[in-house]
Order: structure tokens, then C-alpha cells, then sequence
């Protein structure tokens, strides 16, 4: 409950679509599989009070999403009742699903993900999620990105592979 204004603050939904935040590791294969999401376990390991709900829509690398999956998940996000939805994707495409939902109004959306498998004790998952759910509660309607503890507006951001990092596109 919101004590200042005597109401409970609006739901957060994370809508996961799975990328290497929720990848294990064969070690019998030598590979890296999306598994079931970790974003539950996260938030429960944050001791996040905040009032979220969790919707498994994919469990795919962004490298194999396609146009179609992007249709679904624009349609999905933009009928959700809540305003406040954060998404976590993959980050090689991660910028493309971006600029698919650019167009929904009225809603803050925010892509985070991860560089390491959240799975892993090095991995940046954690952060990323956490700075990316209070990133909805405080950001005007619009879609970002929230990787490396920056906040980049949909369309001003890239994926650096040689650096391993998101940096503002420079026009």
C-alpha cells in the first residue's frame, strides 16, 4: 500500500522473452540453451516488494525472433492493463524489438537482458533487471533500453559486440 497516497502503486509486468539472461549451460554439449526464466528467482533474491506479475511469452535467443514474434509481443504488450512493463530480451536484437514497440502509447517499456547467463556468479543480470524495474516506476510513457547502467531512449542505442556493451548511436 502506498502510504502517501493510500492506494497500492500499479503492477509491474515482465514479460520475458528469453535471450541469455535465462540460458544454461550443456556441459555434455559444450552449449548454451534459454531455459525456464530466472526473473521470478531475481526478484525474490532482491526482496522486491514492489507488486509485478510475470508473463512467459518466449524462450528464445534473440537471434532466432522473428518479425512474427515481434507482431505478438507488441500485441501482448499493448494489451496489458498496466502502464509499467519491463521485458527482458535477448541483447543481440534487442534494439530491433525496441523500435517494434516504439509505437505503443501511454505505457513505460523497458529491455533489459543480460551479457552473462544470470545462472553464472559474474553475470550482470541482476542489475540490469533491478535497475531496469525501477526504471519503469520513475520514466515518463516511452520504450528504453537499460543495459550497463545507462538508460538509452529506443532508437539511440546499439549493441557494440568488439566492446561488449550498449552505446548511443551517434547521428
Amino acid at each position: 500500500m502506498d502510504t502517501l497516497k493510500g492506494t497500492a502503486p500499479p503492477e509491474i509486468t515482465v514479460v520475458t522473452t528469453g535471450g541469455t539472461i535465462d540460458k544454461l549451460y550443456f556441459d555434455s554439449l559444450s552449449e548454451y540453451k534459454v531455459g525456464e526464466s530466472v526473473v521470478r528467482k531475481l526478484l525474490a533474491i532482491g526482496n522486491v516488494k514492489y507488486p509485478f506479475e510475470i508473463i512467459e511469452a518466449l524462450r528464445k535467443d534473440s537471434l532466432d525472433l522473428t518479425d512474427q514474434d515481434r507482431d505478438e509481443l507488441y500485441r501482448r504488450v499493448a494489451a496489458l492493463k498496466t502502464s509499467r512493463v519491463v521485458m527482458t530480451h535477448g541483447t543481440d536484437t534487442m534494439a530491433v524489438t525496441a523500435a517494434r514497440l516504439a509505437s505503443i502509447t501511454g505505457k513505460t517499456i523497458v529491455l533489459t537482458g543480460a551479457l552473462a547467463p544470470a545462472r553464472f556468479s559474474e553475470s550482470d543480470a541482476s542489475f540490469n533487471l533491478g535497475m531496469a524495474f525501477a526504471t519503469t516506476q520513475v520514466a515518463p510513457p516511452g520504450v528504453y533500453i537499460v543495459m550497463n547502467g545507462e538508460v538509452f531512449p529506443a532508437g539511440t542505442v546499439r549493441k557494440d559486440w568488439k566492446a561488449g556493451r550498449f552505446v548511443r548511436v551517434v547521428s
